[in-house]
């Protein structure tokens, strides 16, 4: 078959796909919507830093890219706990130090889209809008978002890559029958804030670490960046007791982050216009069927499967989408009806597991972290896991750590571990004994 391939969508998963493609000889046209950041054009207020771990280094990795991106990375190997009442607590994530890398996704976005153009055979054209898709001869249309002006293109494959509310998805649910689409949104909302660095560019806070202030119902996150700021995150439910809802004026939200986050209210100079200037923005899980059109059509990355960032997967999902791809080309030769059909059985579970799972960890670090159970608990499958490597890996470090196991089946294991841990922590002598042969046997006989 000829081989141009139309992408549309400009973002991780849009840029690391055409490296991928161009080094195996095909010629790509990348349609983004957003004008070129790397002009200036930044969307400030909107992200929450992203954490690269190990399947999102192995998608790098596979194009040869991975130290690039280490240069604008810093590794992160716990969490660092803020408690109300001032105290802190450290968590490590996994052993033998272990990270997950914090990257700026406009930083890792621009260096992804600078690699992509330093292919010969890949062009990004900015400002274009997807207006249509049409599934006979594979043409797409796009308007210029300044002169209304419709460039159309045809090409032998098409992947729509562009994110969570894609139009490259909504194209194929309205000329598709029975196409399946569900999106749910979580009750809370986030909205970005930041902790300056101090003098010459000194961190004001652990630089290694993720820190969480865990408050039940709502949480604030931070992660480092480069030039010791570090980007905030403020999780919180959009009605309620404490919700955005609440917090009107700037005495409302002063009063808040002085009883809820006394210790960070210090480090954050521009609190209240930070607050009030960038938005409150909601978060969406999609889940769809199916991926595949016509065997010459795929969604990817966010348009195949929108998660909540709690997990930090988002986009070590979507680098891993890119890897599977790339694989099932040289399994198949090449034979793209087999490559898509694998591709859409392989990762639908996957992605639909990892969805699961990011809703299920956002309970965890608003909820648990502070929780003595929850933290024995963690003790517990850590030391048992040191012991039996090959019996018992904790959920995390499967997701996190392990590229080699699907999220589908960690979410498997992990459910029946649970199940496990469920009847070891009802003992009522538990935290007399955790540590004992008794404890261990105890598990040893459930798996």
């Amino acid at each position: 078959m000829n081989k141009n391939v139309t992408i549309v969508g400009a973002g991780l998963v849009g840029s690391l796909l055409s490296i991928y493609l161009a080094k195996k000889g095909y010629k790509i046209n990348i349609y983004e919507r957003r004008a070129d950041m790397r002009k200036g054009n930044l969307i400030a207020g909107r992200s929450i830093n992203l954490a690269l771990s190990d399947r999102g280094w192995k998608g790098l990795e596979g194009v040869g890219i991975a130290d690039e991106i280490k240069k604008i990375a810093i590794p992160m190997y716990g969490r660092f706990l803020h408690n109300r009442d001032g105290s802190t607590g450290y968590q490590p994530y996994g052993k033998d130090q272990q990270a997950i890398y914090s990257v700026s996704r406009a930083e890792i976005n621009m260096k992804l889209m600078d690699l992509a153009e330093q292919q010969d055979n890949v062009k990004i054209y900015f400002d274009k809008r997807c207006a249509n898709i049409n599934r006979q001869n594979l043409t797409a249309e796009f308007e210029d978002n300044t002169t209304k002006e419709i460039t159309s293109t045809q090409s032998d494959l098409l992947f729509g890559a562009d994110g969570a509310f894609a139009a490259s998805r909504l194209n194929m649910q309205l000329q598709s029958d029975r196409f399946e689409y569900n999106q749910h949104y979580i009750d809370c909302g986030y909205k970005e804030l930041i902790i300056p660095p101090g003098e010459n560019g000194k961190f004001l806070m652990e630089k290694n670490a993720l820190h969480i202030w865990p408050r039940g119902s709502f949480m604030m996150i931070a992660l480092p960046n480069p030039d010791g700021n570090f980007t905030c995150t403020l999780f919180l439910p959009f009605e309620g007791e404490k919700s955005f809802g609440k917090l009107k004026t700037e005495a409302d939200v002063k009063q808040f982050f002085e009883e809820e986050f006394p210790d960070a209210v210090p480090l954050m100079p521009t609190l209240i216009q930070d607050f009030f200037h960038n938005p409150t923005a909601s978060l969406v899980t999609v889940k769809c069927f199916p991926w595949t059109f016509d065997e010459r059509i795929a969604l990817i990355g966010d348009a195949a499967h929108a998660i909540v960032p709690f997990y930090g997967q988002g986009m070590n999902c979507g680098f891993e989408d890119c890897v599977v791809l790339n694989d099932l080309i040289e399994k198949h030769n090449q034979n793209w009806p087999e490559i898509l059909k694998e591709y859409e059985a392989l990762r639908k579970p996957d992605g639909d597991a990892i969805a699961d799972l990011a809703i299920a960890n956002f309970v965890e670090m608003r909820d648990k972290t502070a929780d003595p159970v929850f933290l024995l608990q963690k003790k517990i499958e850590a030391r048992f896991s040191n012991k039996y490597p090959d019996k018992w890996i904790p959920l995390y470090s499967m997701v996190t750590y392990s590229p080699h196991i699907r999220y589908s089946t960690a979410l498997k294991n992990g459910i029946r571990q649970q199940a496990i841990m469920d009847k070891v922590m009802a003992r009522p002598d538990i935290e007399k004994i955790w540590d004992s042969e008794e404890v261990e046997n105890e598990i040893l006989s459930q798996l």
